[in-house]
């Protein structure tokens, strides 16, 4: 079974396993996370790349047939496939290890089709292998939104001393960057959406130092801070929040536009900046960090005929933490 996006709700849809090509690999899907993206992509925020997809791009799956060409990879090996699926290999972008702005890349749910279903077809050489003390449905939140957390959470650190990290929209990727953050030793600050007094509750109990609503200042400066939420205005209540020299990091595809502000609270050398996508060395380093870190993702799992579910429940911040499409599940 594979439930298609035709920019609508997922439709349900029998048919034949597919076979991989040269370098691929089929997956037998165990688990597939459910993003924000795939709402954007439901939603139209995203312009579309094919006339339909099947969504889905944090994908835990075993391998159960190589193409002619695989190597390093085995019948029965547990994998994961994140958002890159391809890359040119030959632009500047790729050749100066920025494959994550390739104009060529291909991404799992967008361009190809994704893991909302049985089996999926990955390139070898963008799979992964996965923290073994993860069951597979804790693995899927690690491929999206904890690699842009970590990617996020990278730059926000860059070039400058991070004791207060502000994490504004507390779900999947903050809950996972939190819990790493707080192993490295920063002070974090969770700003939730208003009312939502689960996501704050669940900061408070990873560790937090503060947990309140968005558009609320902090109970002091912070160093710097990464905004989730797809939320355009937001960024300057973040610029408002960061010190002199901090940075605010964008770690969303999508977000609603900014509003204008007065030069004054981007002055001061703070710095605005964005993330986009991934690389593959990206996965490589966090893996083992978060392994260390004993990051625990939470996760809410639904079978995989239940992503309409999951999708809305994901749009009404119904649930804290992640959730989670699994295919051999039955509704109660």
């Amino acid at each position: 079974m594979a439930l298609r996006n035709s920019h609508g709700p997922l439709v349900a849809e029998t048919r034949p396993d597919p076979e991989p090509g040269p370098g691929q690999v089929r997956l037998r899907v165990s688990a597939c996370g459910v993003c924000r993206t795939d709402l954007h992509e439901l939603d139209g925020d995203l312009a579309p790349r094919q006339p339909a997809i099947i969504p889905g791009h944090e994908i835990v799956g075993v391998v159960d047939a190589l193409g002619s060409g695989v190597t390093g990879r085995r019948i029965g090996e547990r994998l994961g496939a994140a958002w890159l699926a391809w890359t040119c290999g030959v632009c500047p972008f790729c050749l100066e290890g920025r494959e994550n702005l390739c104009d060529r890349a291909e991404f799992h749910g967008w361009t190809r089709d994704g893991g909302y279903a049985d089996t999926v077809i990955a390139d070898a050489r963008y799979c992964f292998s996965l923290p073994s003390t993860l069951p597979d449905a804790e693995c899927t939140p690690l491929l999206c939104a904890g690699l842009i957390g970590f990617r996020a959470w990278r730059m926000a650190c860059t070039g400058r001393s991070v004791e207060t990290l502000g994490l504004y929209g507390f779900g999947a990727a903050a809950h996972l960057l939190a819990q790493l953050a707080l192993w490295h030793g920063q002070r974090v600050y969770a700003f939730v959406r208003p009312g939502d007094e689960a996501a704050a509750a669940l900061a408070r109990e990873l560790g937090c130092a503060w947990a309140g609503p968005s558009g609320q200042s902090p109970p002091t400066p912070l160093d710097a801070a990464i905004l989730f939420a797809p939320v355009g205005e937001l960024v300057p209540e973040a610029l408002r929040a960061v010190r002199k020299g901090g940075a605010v990091i964008c770690g969303g595809i999508h977000m609603s536009d900014i509003p204008a502000m007065p030069y004054e609270w981007l002055w001061g050398e703070r710095v605005l900046a964005s993330v986009a996508n991934l690389t593959r060395q990206d996965a490589l380093d966090y893996f083992p960090l978060a392994e260390q870190a004993r990051v625990r993702p939470h996760v809410t799992l639904y079978p995989l005929e239940r992503a309409n579910d999951a999708l809305d429940d994901l749009r009404r911040g119904r649930f804290s933490g992640a959730a989670v499409l699994l295919p051999n599940a039955t509704s109660d």
